[in-house]
């Protein structure tokens, strides 16, 4: 082998040993670096520009993302995040033709795949509205034809009819369109925005009356972004793409990698879309990148309120308790501040342990209820998460008060009811009454590992250690890394006679015991149960 060829095949070992490590360690922007360098050496390596794509796509590097792709393609490589990408750049250069192309190439003779389904009739649309096509919304209304079409692809199709400047017929088409599932109500927000945008104030005052209504008072995060409108391709592709990004994220165990490929691909297109950026955080954050996540949300005035919470949250996960706590305030400054906000500011301040915070969060969520069931509801859950700030400062009498109050609003809740048992069978009070609604929770969650632990508990504090054992034994199977939950069955072990499975398990519970626990458990292992060390 001649040295130089020697050279290049150290070289592209190295980079790709490299890169492996920086993928490992989730750093694509490294990874990225280092796959580059193994295609200077080794550019025809098998793999190598797919591997690219994606730590690109991972990174957010446009430029090596599209000449990554655009490799794949020109090797008869029809991947789909290398469409995507390629009918990004298209759409960046308002290229109809390309996009048209790129869209074609994925079809085969059976028609298109199911990822293709959910985005062509939307890009092909908005492309008719860019190349001034008559009647750019026949795509979105064809899209499903052996049904009626789906609201959110109807409403689209408004969107697009409001871009095509045909307003009379859009407003006309609204009033035939149920908003019957979240992603109608998204992009119902655009068309009213849309619609105020042109001068159509009635129309939108009309629709948004009904988005309300649907969407319970905008509770969900994306919901209480500013409504922003909808009117070139760039921006209609890029906020379907986020509602879709969105979408899949939702899919119980799904992978991160495609809604990340999707609200990357929005984002390229439309950065000053709110919803694409907050879809594309909780892509990030769900790929394991918290600190891009972050870096998407700059802590000032300019973000909206539901932003700068998501932004202390990831403070807070990053271990930066005081900013993450003066941002989530500053959130809910407004006197009108959205009880969900509220819920995640006090959420938020009982994590990083800042009672003071915590008991202003739960205040003033409690003010702003009515006296309908969910409020009534909603109002015992934060009579509960005040008596437990209060129980944390071992202040029995401040919390009773709030225990009771919770349960006369849901006497039949099993966690309510199990929270009063146990909170007042922790400090030996009231037994009789305090086991009886433990058995009540019981009887309606009995496979709620921390119900069961808590009636297994009872009974070894009324002295029932053998009706506790088996109750312990199945908790502890239904949450073994529960560390209060084995301790407790390390107790009753030792008070039934065994006490060899009673070190076993205590031992078990000092691997996730916190500080005063693993003390206590020392002293037990050392010299067994006693009245002093049994657990509270």
């Amino acid at each position: 082998m001649p040295a130089r060829a020697a050279d290049d095949v150290e070289a592209a070992l190295d980079a790709f040993v490299r890169a492996r490590l920086a993928e490992e360690a989730g750093e694509p922007a490294a990874a990225l670096s280092a796959l580059t360098a193994v295609s200077s050496h080794a550019p025809g390596l098998p793999g190598l520009h797919g591997r690219m794509l994606e730590q690109a796509i991972e990174a957010g590097d446009f430029a090596a993302a599209r000449s990554a792709a655009a490799t794949l393609w020109d090797d008869g490589n029809r991947r789909f995040d290398a469409q995507l990408v390629l009918i990004v750049d298209a759409l960046r250069r308002s290229d109809w033709k390309a996009v048209r192309s790129y869209l074609a190439a994925r079809q085969d003779k059976a028609g298109v795949d199911v990822i293709s389904k959910l985005i062509d009739p939307a890009i092909a649309a908005w492309i008719d509205v860019g190349s001034r096509e008559k009647r750019p919304e026949r795509w979105l209304l064809a899209a499903f034809p052996a049904a009626r079409p789906q609201p959110a692809l109807q409403l689209e199709a408004v969107l697009v009819e409001l871009a095509a400047r045909r307003t009379d017929e859009a407003v006309r088409h609204l009033d035939t369109i149920g908003l019957t599932d979240r992603s109608s109500q998204l992009v119902a927000l655009r068309v009213a925005a849309s619609l105020d945008k042109i001068g159509e104030g009635e129309a939108a005052r009309r629709l948004r009356a009904r988005i309300a209504l649907a969407a319970g008072e905008r509770e969900d995060p994306l919901l209480l972004l500013p409504d922003q409108p909808i009117s070139t391709p760039r921006a209609g592709v890029a906020h379907w793409l986020g509602l879709l990004a969105d979408g899949i994220a939702r899919t119980p165990n799904g992978s991160p990698s495609v809604p990340l490929l999707f609200a990357r691909a929005a984002w390229w297109l439309n950065d000053s879309d709110w919803q694409v950026r907050a879809t594309l955080v909780e892509a990030l954050e769900r790929n394991e990148q918290p600190g891009d996540a972050l870096a998407l949300l700059p802590g000032d005035a300019s973000l909206p309120p539901a932003l700068l919470m998501r932004r202390a949250e990831l403070l807070l996960d990053a271990g930066d308790e005081a900013e993450a706590l003066r941002l989530a305030e500053s959130a809910v400054a407004d006197a009108d501040a959205p009880r969900s906000l509220l819920i995640r500011f006090a959420d938020l301040a009982r994590q990083s342990d800042d009672r003071a915070a915590a008991a202003r969060a739960y205040a003033r969520l409690e003010a702003a209820l009515g006296d309908d069931d969910r409020d009534r509801d909603l109002r015992a859950t934060v009579l509960i998460a005040e008596a437990d700030l209060a129980l944390q400062a071992d202040d029995w009498d401040k919390a009773e008060p709030l225990i009771e109050k919770a349960v006369a609003l849901r006497p039949n809740d099993p966690a309510i009811l199990n929270f009063a048992g146990y909170s007042a069978l922790e400090r030996r009070r009231n037994v009789d009454a305090s086991l009886a609604r433990i058995e009540a929770a019981w009887k309606q969650a009995p496979q709620n590992p921390s119900i069961t632990d808590s009636l297994g508990w009872a009974y070894f504090l009324t002295g029932r250690v053998d009706e506790a054992v088996p109750l312990l034994e199945r908790a502890q199977r239904g949450d073994p890394e529960n560390a209060v939950i084995v301790e407790h069955l390390g107790d009753a072990y030792w008070k039934s006679g065994r006490k060899f499975s009673a070190r076993y398990v205590w031992r078990a519970a000092a691997l996730v015991a916190d500080a005063d626990m693993a003390t206590r458990i020392e002293t037990k292992l050392r010299d067994g149960l006693s009245p002093a060390t049994v657990a509270p």
